[in-house]
């Protein structure tokens, strides 16, 4: 029998991707036998099951008046270096480069022989946008380097963190897909849009156009998700149908978008959910999902509604084809709002058609996206990390 290992992982504790597939890795390994203990500034937005295998430390960081800003780096690096001395990490993995990298060098160059290995998951906008801005690029390209092992969940991704990383061609970059817990994003027994249709009728204060096809939408809430394009889409779409809108999340563009719906007249039809960790048992129920992001290294957010047995439609755009298939959704050319308005409507208005996708869907989840074998997957990969010979620069 393997031994088991003493894991970190390092994460954002948001409803964001990175931080959801952190926190499920982590419950799966600790389920698989190892000692797990994740690192994150708070607590995670999907709270941790309790576990004796499965520990959270706290990132603490000082907030003395000379800072402008907190210096959460050097915080983490500090906590990583309390932790692995405490538990003796045999491996540790950071998600999302900036700055979970370069903390991780540093904490590694203070513990010297006694350092774990370290694993970079690389995400997305850590590679195509924040890690190559140039107020982060030298020390990202140059800590992403210095990983052990470097994991990305789609081959877009591995051509990119190539291209725009500097790294060598000869890099071994491994690509484990994301994966979804498919029992908490399952279909719905019997789909039933009351339990959408009460959400309207909080905002709108009665019962508004009930028997509409209801659109989906998650995310961060940020420039490259495009959630403006979600009011031009829904307008267009309402001119076949009396579809509505649920979003889940909040991020900087929230203002903007909620402004536009303003302006198009759909404040009755569009209603903001807020950061819902329990928002599955709403997706569950809804018609489609749609997701005009700018780019997606993977789209998390798609898988899960295609765990729920919810048809996607976006933009053809960075991993999402790897994710979405013509039988499962639909993918258009970036950024045209008319043909991905059209896609929804061939998708909502033909409910036959719409549950062929939806059981598709669901199916392609089960065959390629379940948790259980990408846990196996790192596992293994980790293994691997820890058989080879260490790095010169941390012996």
């Amino acid at each position: 029998m393997s031994r088991e290992l003493a894991i970190g992982i390092v994460c954002y504790p948001s409803l964001g991707g990175s931080g959801v597939v952190a926190c499920e890795l982590a419950v799966g390994l600790a389920k698989r036998g190892h000692r797990v203990h994740v690192i994150a500034s708070a607590p995670p937005s999907r709270p941790l099951p309790d576990c004796d295998r499965l520990f959270f430390h706290e990132v603490a960081v000082s907030d003395y008046p000379l800072f402008d800003h907190p210096p959460y780096a050097l915080a983490l690096a500090s906590t990583i270096v309390e932790v692995t001395r405490d538990h003796r990490l045999d491996l540790l993995h950071v998600h999302y480069a900036v700055p979970h990298a370069a903390s991780a060098y540093l904490a590694r160059q203070v513990l010297g022989r006694s350092a774990p290995r370290l694993v970079t998951t690389l995400h997305g906008t850590d590679v195509t946008c924040v890690g190559t801005s140039p107020s982060y690029q030298s020390i990202t390209c140059f800590t992403v380097a210095a990983s052990d092992g470097l994991t990305v969940p789609s081959d877009f991704l591995r051509r990119e963190a190539h291209r725009l990383l500097g790294l060598h061609e000869e890099s071994p970059i491994e690509v484990i897909p994301n994966f979804v817990d498919t029992n908490h994003f399952a279909p719905a027994t019997q789909r039933d849009r009351t339990h959408l249709d009460q959400l309207f009728t909080a905002v709108a204060g009665e019962a508004v156009e009930a028997d509409g096809p209801i659109l989906f939408h998650v995310s961060n809430f940020r420039a490259l998700k495009r959630v403006s394009d979600l009011m031009d889409i829904l307008a267009r779409v309402r001119r076949h149908v009396p579809a509505r809108l649920v979003l889940v999340g909040d991020g900087p563009d929230h203002a903007r978008a909620a402004q536009r719906a303003r302006d198009l007249g759909l404040t009755q039809s569009v209603c903001f959910l807020g950061k819902r960790p329990d928002f599955a048992e709403y997706l569950k129920h809804a018609d489609a999902f749609v997701l005009p992001s700018e780019s997606e290294s993977f789209g998390v957010a798609a898988l899960e509604a295609l765990s729920a047995g919810v048809p996607v439609c976006a933009y053809r755009v960075g991993g999402l084809p790897e994710v979405v298939t013509d039988a499962v959704g639909q993918l258009v050319e970036p950024f045209d709002v008319d043909a991905l308005a059209r896609a929804v409507v061939e998708v909502v208005t033909h409910p036959l058609r719409r549950a062929q996708l939806g059981r598709a869907a669901r199916a392609h989840v089960l065959a390629h996206f379940r948790l259980e074998p990408a846990v196996e997957r790192y596992e293994a990969y980790f293994r691997r990390v820890l058989e080879r010979a260490p790095r010169e620069d941390h012996r």
